[in-house]
């Protein structure tokens, strides 16, 4: 059933000083990907900008942010006309964008990326002590203490986030796009995160705030803009609407529960870990096991070592005592490819550097770890992979062509990508660390099903999130850790989120 839509336009639109939009069209080639997207920003507030994925709302940032030009329509911005050039052109109109895919230079340092391009001077010479402490200063209010002279490389992907995410606030911007900014954040960190918004929205700033967490834009935006297929759809003048009322307008329909039903699991254990400790000390003496057919979520804060355990687990981190086996045969933990021959499989949580290759195609990425698919009789056939991938494709709703670069897909569909192609083995042990960061709530349903289905078939299924909903609605049970260390494991009738965090933060 399609959900009608009302959109209401408030009457002072575009009579303020902040950011108007109006008409814009823009289309790649013969795909459109945006038709008469119209809506505003007034100083001092934060509008959230929601659809799924492929809905515009990327090309629309990107056009504010000076990435793309406009086919048509126009933009003001504080009561002057404004088409920037360049995202150069639009920092120097006072308009900043942080990208949902980071955009660090992994080998310089973390003060040098929060400053790259604009680097503080004195006489003439680079100021590293201006830029170390000003970096130092604006990551602390994020809860992150890190060296502002370590390399951003040696950083995890939340730790990375928050450096983006302080480069973003010195740019003395007066509006700011968010990208996803808490896709790769706990809730100490968004917390935090939301307490600098609030105080920057004090002092006149402006939000334009996109993210597929609906859970948390009533806590930070004043309005919501919904887009569906190009077009704005909905405007909200609160964002005090229920959950299920925005799906609804992102998705055109009715939306029923989100996570399926769970089957009871076997009594084979697929999986048993016993004392295991990472050669780092990110994690010490963790011991579980998971049946056929069971959805074992770890659960914790970030920088718990939730992470590295599952990377251990499949031999892409060391360990420096215990054992992993798999139907009762202990693993040899000398890389990822005994981990594979052994069945076990991992979608790493950080997919642009470890699960897809983005310059190879959608069909090369599914038929890397799959060549017994495409080529049973030693050669690969062009033909081979085409078919292998559609197939791939249309069982996951990615939105790609088999030929298409993995690069040129949203977010979203990379994962899918990655999900997809160690589902086609199939594995006995299915990891997915945070399997939905950057996909759409519409989207998420599929993979929820996806997950469901990896159990019911008898594979034993770990889930990595630090979306605790997600933990709690996909899981028979729930292990927790904290500081290295499993605080317990919770059976799914005495697993809530006051359970958890009471274990979380132990």
């Amino acid at each position: 059933m399609t959900v009608p839509h009302t959109i209401r336009q408030d009457q002072t639109e575009g009579s303020h000083k902040g950011l108007s939009v109006a008409g814009l069209c823009k289309s790649f080639g013969p795909i459109r990907v945006l038709t008469d997207a119209s809506f505003d920003i007034r100083p001092g507030e934060v509008v959230a900008l929601l659809g799924e994925n492929g809905a515009g709302k990327s090309t629309v940032s990107n056009i504010i942010a000076g990435a793309f030009r406009p086919d048509s329509g126009t933009i003001s911005w504080q009561g002057e006309t404004y088409a920037p050039a360049s995202p150069a052109a639009a920092i120097e109109a006072g308009i900043g964008m942080i990208h949902q895919e980071l955009k660090l230079l992994p080998d310089l340092s973390v003060a040098e990326n929060v400053y790259v391009g604009r680097m503080l001077t004195r006489n003439g010479i680079v100021d590293r002590a201006a830029m170390n402490q000003n970096a130092s200063v604006q990551l602390r209010r994020l809860g992150l203490d890190v060296s502002p002279d370590q390399k951003v490389r040696t950083l995890r992907v939340a730790a990375q986030q928050q450096v983006e995410i302080a480069k973003a606030l010195t740019l003395n911007a007066r509006l700011l796009i968010f990208d996803e900014p808490t896709a790769a954040l706990g809730s100490a960190e968004t917390a935090l995160l939301f307490e600098q918004i609030r105080k920057l929205k004090a002092e006149g700033m402006s939000f334009l705030y996109i993210s597929h967490r609906l859970e948390e834009i009533a806590g930070i935006a004043d309005r919501i803009v919904v887009m569906r297929d190009g077009r704005v759809v909905a405007r909200h003048q609160t964002a005090d609407i229920p959950i299920r009322r925005i799906v609804e307008d992102m998705v055109g329909r009715s939306v029923d529960r989100m996570f399926p039903p769970l089957h009871p699991p076997a009594e084979r254990t697929v999986l048993d870990v016993r004392d295991l400790t990472s050669q780092d000390d990110s994690f010490q003496d963790v011991s579980f096991s998971v049946r056929a057919g069971e959805i074992l979520g770890i659960a914790g804060l970030i920088g718990a070592g939730r992470t590295e355990l599952v990377r251990a687990i499949t031999g892409a981190d060391a360990v420096s005592a215990g054992t992993v086996s798999v139907d009762g045969e202990v693993v040899r933990l000398d890389g990822p490819a005994a981990a594979i021959r052994a069945g076990m499989v991992l979608v790493p949580e950080d997919r642009k550097l470890q699960g897809v290759i983005l310059d190879q195609t959608i069909g090369e990425n599914l038929a890397l770890g799959n060549q017994d698919h495409v080529a049973s009789s030693g050669w690969i056939w062009p033909g081979a992979i085409k078919d292998f991938a559609e197939k791939s494709i249309a069982r996951l709703g990615i939105k790609g062509r088999h030929d298409q670069p993995a690069g040129k897909l949203s977010g979203g569909n990379q994962q899918k990508v990655v999900i997809a192609k160690w589902i086609a083995r199939p594995p006995k042990v299915f990891i997915l660390d945070e399997p939905t960061r950057g996909i759409d709530v519409g989207a998420r349903a599929a993979i929820y099903e996806v997950i469901a289905d990896l159990a019911r078939s008898g594979m034993a299924v770990i889930v990595v999130s630090s979306d605790l909903e997600e933990v709690l609605g996909l899981s028979h049970r729930v292990m927790v850790i904290s500081r290295g260390r499993q605080r317990g494991i919770l059976d799914r009738a005495e697993a809530n989120g006051v359970a958890v965090m009471e274990l979380a933060t132990s």
